[in-house]
């Protein structure tokens, strides 16, 4: 990397007016995701409440805390799968009150689950393909009648596709089923068709799940890869204290849906309810 974008990719994190953090290099520019008093309710069981964060458009950033802590009902509620009972989210200043998943997607917003949802009997390319369909600029008339146009754009989808594979080390299983790949290859596949959307933030349900040691650190160097080659922020879910403390920018905790402490590793790790809660009590403290 460059001594140019290892400057413009520094770490140094600073106020922003809504007393939320963000990168310094971000401070004055249009955050791609500002939540305010997020809030769902199922039936009388309230799930998350009072959540509050701010991203900065090349922000990476992480959502800890135990199972069952709302984590995945907030990425939920971020991608419009769930309308929030109260509160508000921009996305790139838009609020997304209302609209549907497919909507905020167009708007910038992708994410990976924690289950994988590959189309397992498709091969790699045609997942990724499949993200594109945003992108594709053929008419449905062109695809019936097989026009010049709709082979050109087929033609431009592939290249593009295998751009993406070849990016995360994937073109050798370009051909193959996704459903016959390892499991981490999958979990690599699926960050891939989330990138085919075009993105402004992408959002990772615990992308190190299933991986081995060796596995999870090229992870840790893709998710930097992926913010300073394509400018877009990252906000994931992780159990993976090594990569969420050695990857993220800013930490946000959460327990039974309301945030707990925010900060940077550092703060997090120096916050002793996070200490003693979720990363663990060192031996013979109190």
């Amino acid at each position: 990397m460059s001594e140019e974008v290892k400057h413009k990719f520094n770490t140094k994190m600073v106020p922003f007016p809504s007393q939320a953090i963000v990168p310094e290099r971000d401070l004055h520019k249009l955050p791609v995701l500002d939540v305010r008093n997020l809030g769902i309710d199922f039936g009388g069981l309230t799930a998350v409440d009072g959540f509050n964060i701010t991203i900065g458009p090349t922000e990476i950033s992480g959502l800890i805390g135990p199972n069952g802590a709302g984590k995945t009902t907030i990425f939920n509620l971020l991608t419009s799968v769930y309308q929030p009972t109260r509160g508000s989210i921009l996305l790139n200043g838009i609020d997304t009150k209302g609209m549907t998943t497919h909507k905020v997607n167009k708007l910038g917003i992708a994410r990976t689950f924690q289950n994988i949802r590959l189309f397992t009997d498709m091969t790699a390319l045609d997942n990724v393909k499949v993200g594109m369909h945003n992108g594709i600029k053929c008419s449905f008339a062109s695809s019936v009648l097989r026009l010049p146009s709709h082979f050109k754009a087929e033609k431009q989808a592939n290249e593009k596709a295998m751009e993406l594979l070849d990016f995360m080390g994937l073109t050798e299983v370009a051909d193959q089923k996704a459903g016959s790949l390892p499991y981490g290859v999958q979990r690599r596949l699926e960050i891939v068709r989330a990138l085919a959307t075009s993105p402004s933030i992408i959002l990772l349900d615990e992308p190190a799940a299933g991986m081995n040691p060796s596995e999870t650190t090229e992870l840790m160097h893709q998710i930097r890869r992926i913010r300073d080659t394509f400018h877009i922020a990252v906000f994931l879910i992780e159990h993976d204290m090594n990569l969420v403390m050695n990857v993220c920018e800013a930490i946000a905790v959460v327990n039974y849906g309301r945030i707990i402490a925010k900060g940077t590793p550092d703060d997090i790790r120096q916050n002793p309810a996070v200490i003693e809660a979720y990363l663990g009590r060192e031996e013979g403290n109190p």
